[in-house]
């Protein structure tokens, strides 16, 4: 029997209602401020995705686009410049940055009380001791699409393949807070199909196109696909060998569609948030 497929536009969609009737019903404007160094063409894309669904949600968003070759200094004065402005709720340095300029350095220097995107190292310790914090956006929007669906964390053994800052270490930190049993796998891990085969929840964040085949994959696993790759032909895929695995799975992401909706959804959530913290605060 085919898997049942978690469409990310689906709980993107639902949760995004949610968040536009909550930005209607506060007494302040979230505003989130997106600082674009460059002229990466995914870069731009995904700042324009992030300003059309801020629009549509009713946060007001500012975008700053600056030259690549602008100073590691000015960049930072930049983000002082929102961290000391009012109206403004969240910042978002889009990333990757240029070469000459620390881009661990730039994201320490956001607020974290503005650090929507949650990379700011006090949120991630928060994060790691189950404190109240802003939580990394495509990890949480993967923990959203499963308690979408019901799917039980509690008691299961989930099994992360990658890990990033940004995807692996905090999805597996979430899934543990969640009381999973977390196993995490690398480049390095030998025999990976003994570890990926025995998961309950199969997390595929390893930049690898279509390289988890059914042969990874325990009958009946939840399996999220958060890869984003091109084939020879210029589609796009996952990490995940979506027709073979398929029909395996109880449950499967699909790329696109999938995870990807979902994270500039709790980037908008973050938003949302640190306005209510705010209007609390004045």
């Amino acid at each position: 029997m085919s898997a049942t497929i978690i469409s990310g536009k689906e709980v993107a969609s639902s949760l995004r209602e949610e968040i536009k009737k909550e930005v209607n019903s506060i007494s302040i404007t979230p505003g989130l401020a997106v600082i674009l160094v460059g002229d990466n063409p995914a870069s731009r894309s995904y700042v324009k995705g992030k300003e059309k669904a801020s629009k549509e949600v009713g946060i007001y968003s500012e975008l700053k686009e600056l030259s690549s070759d602008i100073s590691e200094k000015e960049l930072l004065d930049i983000v002082d410049y929102y961290n000391e402005k009012p109206s403004i709720h969240g910042i978002l340095v889009q990333l990757p940055l240029p070469g000459h300029i620390s881009e661990k350095k730039v994201i320490e220097h956001i607020s974290p009380e503005k650090d929507v995107d949650g990379f700011h190292p006090i949120n991630i310790g928060r994060m790691m001791t189950g404190k109240d914090a802003f939580l990394p956006c495509t990890p949480y929007g993967i923990l959203q699409m499963l308690k979408y669906k019901n799917i039980q964390t509690e008691g299961k053994h989930a099994v992360v393949v990658g890990r990033s800052n940004i995807v692996g270490k905090p999805v597996g930190q979430l899934l543990l807070n969640e009381n999973a049993t977390v196993t995490y796998c690398h480049s390095r891990t030998p025999d990976l199909a003994s570890f990926t085969s025995k998961a309950d929840i199969l997390i595929a964040a390893a930049g690898r196109a279509e390289f988890i085949d059914a042969a990874y994959v325990k009958e009946g696993a939840v399996v999220i696909d958060v890869g984003m790759n091109r084939k020879d032909d210029g589609k796009l895929c996952g990490d995940v060998a979506f027709e073979d695995v398929k029909e395996k799975a109880s449950f499967i992401t699909p790329v696109p569609g999938g995870v990807g909706p979902m994270t500039i959804t709790m980037l908008l959530y973050n938003t949302l948030q640190s306005a209510k913290k705010h209007a609390e605060r004045v």
